[in-house]
């Protein structure tokens, strides 16, 4: 550890009333990863001469250093903060957390209680969305604009009459995004879905068609003998892989179809594969990370049941349920930078002068003014890089104070009501009124940790050369699949035409541990995230381009031109698992219900508290948390 590395920690420990022992072991494992500088120099770190403008940061974002530290020591360690004597400003309402849930919280109650409402957002990160993050770049020119967090507005038609409701009232109309979105392009340039075998395990690169995935969509099923011969796999994994994919067979004869059906429920998909077909280990590992990316885990640890929902190989026989996909909604409600847009949207409406412009179009290419978000003379402010670190009633119970740090100092507000918007299991080591029956329910979810890549590209030539769009990647150290963005233009914006023009590769990497339950594999792969630095993320990625794309031209001297590692280890919300979890379970019915009871002027809002995570769970949340504090 460097000299100022071990003065600053020492300091900080001191500053917060714990051990410096405890918290260079239990607490900063991970705080200076890859760089000398301290969490609060980073925070004050800008992007050349421009002002501070957090979606133009590339290196490690997400969970980025300055966001986390605090909040880790007193979680892990029992961290104290002193408490100001008294609270420096008043609030009708504090919402702690800037995500969606909490940004939907503060334009849902001044909504219905009036544009005069005093309202603070308070959030630990250096830009407001959570896990709706923008990432921008600028290469040879161009302006490109990507998404390191929440992706798109999935089947929209099926929200809420609320969630449709705010989408609306801050100007966003989901029927246009079938004028936006190409759903032409991939099909006119050729392109399809490929999978990349590494020389680390089978001998040598080779990027092939993906037989797994849209293979069959847009090419001859005769060809698929052609494709699995060249695949760097033994005979007898594809001489099953053909039976798996197109016999139809039913590989549970011996059960009716009730009994099938109570079964697939308690038996994973790998070891459906392993005891009921002849699938061998080397397909088996190829096949089981097929779909991480949707859950955050391979099919070790989901259940038949689920695959079967997904048209998994060797499933279509057991015919559990009828199956009609024909009315889903296209997945194509996608804005550049994802969800972070509607973000930004929710902000242009409560603070109108920080984002510039008034229709969905121009918000793609607006620049947010941050010097805007916390300016006195509003009644609507949000504060950055303020994490809340201890929420409790006044004696009387008639306020809540909320201590937050700034600069690493302690600070405070009092609050008629308080929305916790923020990471679930966080809570009951800041709100202490927490009964133990709460806090163990709130416990029961572990959220799915996962890394966003952006990875800007001088050209998407080698993907229009080797004809692809996207690739999956078995037995990968990092990306288990990347590929070209969504093709979505919108106002002033547009996507990347031609082969030769810039563009953002969009990556995914779910730090996995295949054998382990869901939860114990959210929860290693969880301080695997926090161990590795940005230097461990850019060497591989490095190397998987390489590997898999220099057949098609690539040079990563020549074309790579930046990298944005969004970083979640406290990702998606976690949803029931039916493999793991009782039946009954789902987003009506759990513990996550007993977790979001309010306590007094204190409510609970966040896709955890929705056990559903998806935008619509968060936005759904803040409804009813603002609704339990109306009634008081």
């Amino acid at each position: 550890m460097r000299a100022c590395e071990s003065v600053y920690l020492s300091s900080m420990a001191s500053r917060l009333n714990i051990s410096r022992r405890d918290f260079l072991n239990g607490v900063a494992m991970s705080l200076a990863a890859g760089t000398a500088m301290s969490p609060l120099e980073l925070l004050a770190k800008t992007a050349g001469d421009r002002p501070y403008y957090p979606p133009g940061l590339t290196g490690l974002r997400g969970s980025h250093p300055g966001s986390f530290e605090f909040l880790h020591a007193r979680a892990m360690a029992g961290a104290s903060f002193p408490r100001p004597k008294t609270p420096g400003e008043s609030y009708d309402l504090v919402v702690v957390g800037g995500g969606v849930s909490g940004l939907a919280a503060a334009i849902f109650w001044r909504q219905r209680l009036g544009g005069d409402q005093k309202i603070l957002v308070l959030d630990n990160h250096d830009d407001f969305g959570g896990h709706a993050k923008r990432n921008e770049f600028d290469v040879d020119g161009h302006h490109l604009i990507g998404y390191g967090g929440s992706q798109s507005i999935d089947s929209p038609g099926s929200w809420s009459e609320v969630s449709r409701g705010l989408l609306k009232d801050v100007g966003i109309d989901t029927e246009r995004f079938y004028d936006y979105f190409d759903r032409n392009f991939f099909k006119r340039h050729k392109l399809r879905e490929g999978i990349h075998f590494r020389a680390e395990h089978y001998g040598r690169d080779i990027t092939l068609p993906n037989v797994f995935r849209s293979f069959f969509d847009e090419a001859d099923p005769a060809l698929l003998g052609d494709v699995l011969n060249a695949y760097p796999i033994s005979g007898d994994s594809k001489r099953v892989l053909r039976e798996l994919l197109t016999s139809g067979r039913d590989y549970l004869p011996g059960l009716s179809p009730d009994e099938k059906r109570r079964y697939c429920l308690t038996i994973s998909y790998t070891d459906y594969l392993r005891k009921h077909t002849e699938a061998p280990e080397e397909l088996i590992t190829i096949i089981r990370d097929i779909y991480n990316g949707l859950w955050g885990f391979g099919f070790d640890a989901l259940s038949v049941d689920e695959v079967f929902e997904l048209a998994g190989p060797g499933t279509s026989g057991l015919h559990l349920r009828e199956l009609d996909w024909d009315d889903e909604e296209p997945y194509i409600f996608h804005f550049p930078d994802g969800n972070a847009s509607v973000a930004r949207s929710i902000v242009r409406r409560l603070i109108p002068d920080a984002i510039p412009g008034t229709t969905q179009e121009d918000l793609v290419t607006a620049i947010a003014d941050y010097s805007r978000l916390d300016v006195q003379s509003n009644n609507t402010r949000i504060r950055l890089s303020a994490p809340a670190v201890d929420v409790r009633h006044t004696a009387d119970g008639k306020h809540v104070d909320v201590v937050y740090l700034r600069d690493g100092q302690p600070e405070s507000v009092r609050a008629r009501h308080v929305v916790m918007a923020c990471y679930n299991r966080i809570i009951p080591h800041i709100c202490s009124e927490l009964p133990d029956d709460q806090i163990e329910a709130i416990n029961f979810g572990v959220k799915v940790p996962l890394v966003y890549l952006s990875i800007a590209v001088r050209s998407w030539q080698a993907f229009a050369n080797l004809g692809f769009k996207a690739l999956y990647v078995p037995q990968t150290p990092l990306m288990y699949h990347f590929g070209l963005d969504f093709p979505v233009s919108m106002g002033d914006y547009h996507f990347a035409k031609t082969p030769d023009m810039p563009t953002i590769l969009h990556g995914t990497f779910l730090p996995t541990v295949p054998g382990l339950t869901e939860r114990e594999q959210h929860i290693a792969g969880r301080r695997r995230l926090y161990e590795m630095s940005f230097d461990d993320y850019e060497t591989a990625i490095i190397d998987q381009l390489d590997g898999a794309l220099r057949g098609g031209g690539f040079d990563v001297e020549r074309d790579l031109a930046g990298i944005t590692v969004n970083r979640r280890p406290h990702g998606h919300a976690y949803e029931y698992n039916n493999l793991y979890d009782p039946p009954e379970f789902s987003p009506d019915n759990g513990p996550h219900i007993r977790a979001r009871q309010p306590v007094g002027r204190i409510s609970i809002a966040n896709s955890d508290s929705s056990a559903f995570a998806y935008l619509n769970g968060a936005i759904d949340a803040a409804d009813r948390a603002v609704a339990e504090q109306m009634k008081l």
